[in-house]
């Protein structure tokens, strides 16, 4: 034989009332221990602590003059630029790019057409500047070494 529906409602009923009630005491209990503005303010002192007294007013405060303040990046020296030497280790003429090693080190350095200055062929010793690209750094200014 199955269980009545209504012995499970009650049961459920009573506790939905409990939870009422329990919620009721928890709401009372809050207004009861009300606490004032002054209570929750919090000072840090000079070490960067929270504390609960406010700072001293006789601390001497630092003058800063407003004019000194610079905002603004500093300007870069003017450099020479750096012209490298390399070999073209690649180049495809019919699509228009290539890769330069570097003579002083190991690296391979992109160029496209657009960038170079005088006719070149692979196996040329050049001189270029480099350029920061999309995908690394890329040669410019390809021109044949005299």
């Amino acid at each position: 034989m199955a269980k009545s529906m209504t012995v499970g409602k009650r049961e459920n009923e009573k506790k939905r009332l409990a939870k009422r009630e329990a919620k009721l005491k928890r709401k009372e209990g809050r207004k009861s221990t009300k606490s004032s503005f002054d209570d929750m303010i919090a000072y840090v002192d000079e070490y960067g602590m929270i504390t609960s007294t406010p700072p001293e007013e006789n601390i001497k405060k630092q003058e800063i003059n407003v004019e000194e303040i610079m905002i603004s990046i500093p300007r870069k020296e003017d450099e020479e630029p750096v012209i490298l030497r390399g070999r073209i280790e690649f180049f495809n003429e019919a699509r228009g790019f290539g890769f330069i090693k570097d003579l002083a080190g190991i690296e391979k350095y992109f160029f496209h057409v657009n960038n170079v200055v005088t006719d070149v062929r692979e196996g040329n010793i050049v001189t270029f500047d480099l350029e920061r690209g999309a995908k690394g750094m890329n040669a410019v200014n390809i021109c044949l070494e005299r």
